[in-house]
């Protein structure tokens, strides 16, 4: 049988993936981040893609951590 982490720490690191996706999420919505030039970037509709990949994960993550609460 595994060893299971300290329930402490499992959720520190969970808090710590959401924190970072939505960083992540909302530094491609202000532009701050941007894509590579192959996938879109750097053009005026890769301005778009670009923002809407930042939402795309703004969202994700949210639904993401509010169904694992719900879950719990």
């Amino acid at each position: 049988m595994a060893k299971q982490k300290p329930k402490v720490l499992g959720i520190v690191a969970w808090v710590t993936g959401i924190v970072v996706s939505l960083a992540v999420g909302f530094g491609l919505v202000d532009g701050i981040l941007g894509l590579p030039s192959w996938l879109g970037g750097g053009t005026v509709a890769g301005d778009f893609i670009v923002m809407a990949v930042g939402w795309i994960v703004v969202a994700t993550t949210l639904i993401s951590a509010i169904l694992a609460i719900l879950e719990k």
